[in-house]
């Protein structure tokens, strides 16, 4: 058998060095081989460089489009904190709930669990691992495209920030190449931190930090070993391992986690099966009510939000900010409740709205803002912010009628005025509320009483371009089309809002210095160290002496008078009160009362706090009626003794450059008081120091004395009666006198109206049932008062009214075609649009006046209080009927003292200031 085995493997052997053709040389046959060999190896090597030719052009046309590195996308959206101006967390605000953290600060077992998890390989790979995507691509083979991921944590970053999140072969080439540059360009340390803040979570949230706080309540150094596993595993599909919505979901993710991190020696096995035991639900905090846009302080959000817009190139939206306010919570959680609920005032509409701000009358720091009632979206209207378009009435006087005569005229507060009938300059009519006439006095009782007549007379005094320069310096801008009517007197310009009066205003209790509203003090950049301080810097804006002066005599308008329902006993405030008015064609087109308004105004201060309050409806075909033009008042009331309740409040203090004097009544010029001048017939002002007068009234004697006690007891009034006539809806007040002289008579109305007559009676108009009205009426021969006598009614019917009215009147413009007379002082009865002067009642300024006493008649050629009074025993008369149509007075119906002066009614009823001169307004 051996030899047989032997035989063969000689045979073999043997044939193996025979050569099958042995001609031409031994070495022929090897030549054939390996030329053959070469050829092999060569095609082989073209066909592999062609593939990978067309690989590399398929990959290069792949990523051909693929977008370019923007550092500006790297940069995640931060929302930024908001800190009240105690330095307590208020909100964040941000398109991304995302709380920024620095790899430096990402705890070894957060980073040891994301890097187990995401990616063992970061820090040896350049961006793409070549082993992973091998054993990938056998998945993806096996399984189906896309059904294992190769991903590292850069390309992921790539993912998140450029492309989008589609499944195809050329993204994933984008991704690779964008990848391997991202490596690049950035360290590992940057990459990673990259990833970890811009990773989503669920529920709106970014980034691992704001996870650890939202899920766990806890920053990422006080995460347990299973919280860490838990947050890590998330972000492989965030909304199905929400530990809130599948807590069973979560826990078997986690464990996976937990696997991978024993697996990849970051945690020993004792480690990972004492954390897999911990139930995930016990392990959470609690779960925060999702309030979609919603934030805390709207209002005074939305402002801090521009402000910072304002303060440069900074985004508070994804920035990463940390916004230092002032805002005063206390106060702005009270203004919420008193605009939101029904606790403090009752509102009559849940369509009524208020704008309200409040801020430190020193700093200018805004300390809370009211933007409306029952808002309930973010960035919404702010309507003590964005209210420009309604007109500010009569609190606009102290800004660009009497602050700057005393400013730049010198003018003192007993600078005398003639309340008397006037024109605007191009011939229009000017009136007062209820179409009454003080004749001479004061500037403070013009502003007391916000006089119309007297505002404008200053207004022209002082000149359109000094007044406008008073507004710029408390920080009010008039547009150039606006700027030169001298309807601006009684605020019948636009533009102006709560907060630009409360930041004005806040200048007269500032001594002169106008401070602009502000709500941030500072802010922070996301990199924690670099501060931005608001610029915002004091301006004098007036003397010492005007802002005293003001005050003083704005003290008095809450004191006396048209702000007396806002004074808050004990407490020293200066205020202001502002009506506007609806046109004729407006209350005809939309049948609103003669006594209604579209809005009601209030700006006040102390020392401490300034705030303006405007009241009104969005839509102007809702009007306030008279109670509810009242509320202005009533919130400023409730909110100064709110946030003065536990701060002390000091009194306005006087300057150096302010001197106080006795005056005696009626000098004009101003002589000072003499030694034997009675107390009645003082009345002490203020002048600028080095202004005051010099001359001193020394004319009293003693049987001058006497004298003048003597005359004041010769004349009484008798016989004085009230009566309500149900068909006019009127009441009539009638009375004799007795006594020497030709007696002059004042009638007011506990409603705030009141009739200047010679003769023996007045009406009023406009009563209603179950109210009671009470009447006073003051005799005045040869200007000195010689009696006074009261008198009361109740109308049948209803309930009982309140005992005092303060609300205001104010003229609005006449349409082009609007020629149809109004009624302002309500007088011809309510018909629905109270603008048909002839309306079956109203013995006094229109109505058909047939034998009652007053100013009106039967005007059937004319508007106003002319007319054809047939039988009237007033001062009316025929005063020939003017033309055109004519609008209500502005001011306050607010019963003024008697003057003793021009007390004359047979004026033309006022026009409407011309056509530039639209919207007039004016107020209390």
């Amino acid at each position: 058998m051996s030899d047989e085995y032997n035989s063969r493997i000689e045979r073999r052997k043997k044939k193996k060095r025979t050569p099958k053709n042995t001609a031409g040389g031994a070495k022929k046959p090897t030549k054939k081989k390996s030329s053959l060999a070469k050829k092999i190896f060569l095609t082989l090597a073209a066909v592999f460089l062609l593939t990978l030719a067309g690989g590399l052009g398929t990959f290069a046309f792949m990523v051909k489009d693929a977008p370019k590195l923007d550092e500006g996308l790297l940069r995640d959206p931060i929302s930024s904190k908001i800190y009240d101006m105690n330095g307590d967390f208020i909100t964040s605000v941000g398109s991304e709930k995302r709380d920024y953290v620095k790899y430096e600060d990402i705890p070894p077992l957060v980073r040891d669990a994301i890097l187990a998890t995401e990616d063992a390989r970061f820090f040896k790979h350049h961006g793409v691992d070549v082993i992973r995507i091998g054993g990938a691509a056998i998945k993806n083979v096996t399984n189906g495209f896309g059904s294992e991921g190769a991903s590292t944590i850069t390309q992921q970053v790539v993912k998140m920030s450029f492309l989008k999140p589609e499944k195809t072969l050329k993204r994933k080439a984008q991704e690779a190449w964008l990848a391997y540059q991202l490596d690049k360009e950035y360290s590992k340390e940057e990459i990673f931190e990259m990833y970890v803040n811009k990773v989503y979570m669920s529920d709106r949230i970014f980034g691992i930090k704001e996870a650890a706080s939202y899920y766990f309540d806890k920053e990422l150094d006080e995460l347990t070993l299973s919280e860490a596993a838990l947050l890590a595993g998330m972000p492989q599909s965030p909304n199905n391992y929400n530990p809130f919505n599948h807590p069973d979901r979560a826990e078997k993710r986690r464990n996976v986690v937990l696997s991978l991190m024993e697996q990849h020696h970051k945690i020993t096995s004792a480690e990972m099966t004492a954390a897999k035991q911990k139930p995930v639900s016990k392990q959470l905090a609690e779960e925060k009510p999702d309030t979609g846009n919603a934030k805390k302080f709207n209002a005074y959000i939305d402002m801090v939000v521009e402000e910072v817009q304002e303060m440069g190139d900074y985004n508070p939206y994804s920035d990463g900010l940390k916004i230092y306010t002032t805002l005063d919570p206390d106060a702005q959680t009270y203004m919420e409740k008193l605009l939101n609920t029904d606790e403090i005032i009752n509102y009559p509409s849940e369509n009524f709205q208020a704008g309200i701000s409040l801020i430190d009358t020193q700093t200018g720091e805004v300390r809370a803002i009211g933007g409306g009632r029952n808002q309930k979206v973010e960035r919404g209207f702010n309507y003590a912010v964005d209210l420009k378009q309604r007109q500010p009435g009569s609190v606009i006087k102290p800004l660009i009628d009497y602050g700057p005569a005393i400013e730049y005229l010198k003018w003192s507060t007993y600078q005398q005025l003639d309340d008397r009938p006037d024109t605007y300059s191009n011939g229009t009519p000017i009136r007062n509320a209820g179409g009454s006439y003080m004749g001479p006095l004061s500037m403070r009782t013009a502003l007391v009483y916000s006089r119309n007549i007297p505002a404008l007379q200053t207004y022209k005094k002082v000149g359109h371009e000094k007044a406008n320069e008073f507004l710029n310096n408390v920080g009010i801008e008039l547009s150039k089309e606006q700027s030169e009517n001298e309807s601006n007197s009684i605020g019948a310009m636009s533009g102006i809002s709560p907060l630009d009066l409360s930041g004005a205003y806040a200048a007269f209790g500032n001594g002169g210095t106008y401070i602009k509203p502000h709500a941030v003090k500072k802010i922070v950049l996301a990199d924690g160290d670099t501060e931005v301080r608001n610029d915002i810097k004091p301006k004098k804006a007036m003397s010492d002496y005007t802002a005293y002066m003001i005050t003083d005599m704005l003290k008095d308008v809450v004191d006396e008078g048209t702000g007396r329902r806002a004074n808050i006993p004990g407490l020293p405030l200066a205020g202001k009160t502002g009506t506007t008015n609806y046109t004729a064609k407006e209350k005809r087109e939309w049948n609103i009362p003669s006594s209604a308004s579209p809005d009601s105004w209030f700006v006040g201060y102390t020392t401490n706090y300034t705030a303006a309050i405007w009241t009104g409806y969005e839509d102007k075909k809702e009007y306030l009626s008279k109670n509810s033009q009242n509320i202005s008042k009533e919130l400023f009331k409730n909110l100064m003794d709110e946030v003065s309740s536990k701060k002390e409040t000091k009194n306005f203090k006087k300057p150096n450059s302010v001197v106080e004097l006795p005056i005696k009544k009626g000098t004009n010029p101003a002589q000072i008081a003499g030694k034997g001048t009675p107390d009645s017939e003082k009345v002490y002002e203020l002048f600028i120091k080095g202004e005051e007068p010099k001359k001193v009234f020394n004319d009293f004697k003693e049987e001058d004395k006497e004298k003048d006690k003597k005359e004041e007891t010769e004349g009484k009034i008798e016989n004085l009666s009230a009566s309500y006539d149900a068909g006019s809806q009127s009441i009539s007040v009638s009375w004799s006198f007795g006594g020497k002289g030709s007696p002059s008579f004042t009638v007011s109305s506990s409603t705030g109206e009141s009739r200047s007559t010679g003769g023996s009676s007045a009406s009023f108009g406009g009563a209603e049932p179950g109210k009671s009205y009470s009447f006073t009426v003051t005799a005045t021969v040869d200007g000195k008062t010689v009696d006074t006598a009261s008198t009361s009614i109740t109308v049948p019917g209803g309930e009982q009214p309140p005992a005092e009215d303060d609300s205001e009147e104010t003229p609005p413009p006449t349409e082009p075609d609007d020629t149809t007379p109004t009624n302002p002082d309500n007088n011809g009865g309510q018909n629905g649009n109270g603008d048909n002067g002839n309306d079956n009642g109203g013995n006094d300024n229109g109505g058909n006046n047939n034998g009652g006493n007053g100013n009106g008649g039967n005007n059937t050629g004319g508007n106003g209080n002319g007319g054809n009074n047939t039988g009237g025993n007033g001062n009316g008369g025929n005063t020939g009927g003017n033309t055109g149509g004519t609008t209500p007075g502005t001011g306050e119906t607010t019963t003024p003292p008697p003057s003793g002066g021009n007390t004359q009614q047979n004026s033309p009823g006022a026009q409407t200031p011309s056509e530039n001169q639209k919207q007039s307004t004016g107020g209390e």
